[in-house]
């Protein structure tokens, strides 16, 4: 099997989908917030992607290349916390959470398959 662009998997387009979508939708929080909602949020969401694209170097020994992917969980997981935060202060209505939430399940369930077949990627 040839190498595989991680740009080009549905896993990735998923993710960085979620993580401009949480970049644009971060812009109307309070300033205050900058430094730890708004930073933390974006941070994770885009650290989805970064840790795919780390995972895929690693690729040609499965342990590490699933390891990375653990990561990847790990940064969708607390991504799905600080939505559930947006939603609890109010800086986002129910319609965009549910939205937000549906995608970010939709990632993890990508991954968790990922991680539970690592050799048909």
């Amino acid at each position: 099997m040839g190498a595989v662009n991680f740009k080009e998997t549905i896993l990735y387009k998923k993710a960085f989908e979620q993580a401009m979508r949480i970049f644009e939708m971060s812009k109307s929080f309070p300033r205050e917030e900058k430094y730890s909602l708004t930073d933390q949020i974006r941070r994770s969401s885009k650290s989805v992607c970064a840790n795919l694209a780390a995972a895929y170097r690693k690729k040609k020994y499965s342990a590490h290349f699933t390891s990375k992917l653990t990561d990847c969980d790990a940064e969708n997981s607390e991504t799905s916390v600080w939505v559930g935060f947006t939603l609890a202060c109010e800086y986002i209505k129910q319609t965009q959470f549910d939205k937000l939430n549906a995608l970010n399940n939709k990632v993890g369930r990508l991954m968790h398959h990922i991680i539970n077949n690592p050799d048909r990627y």
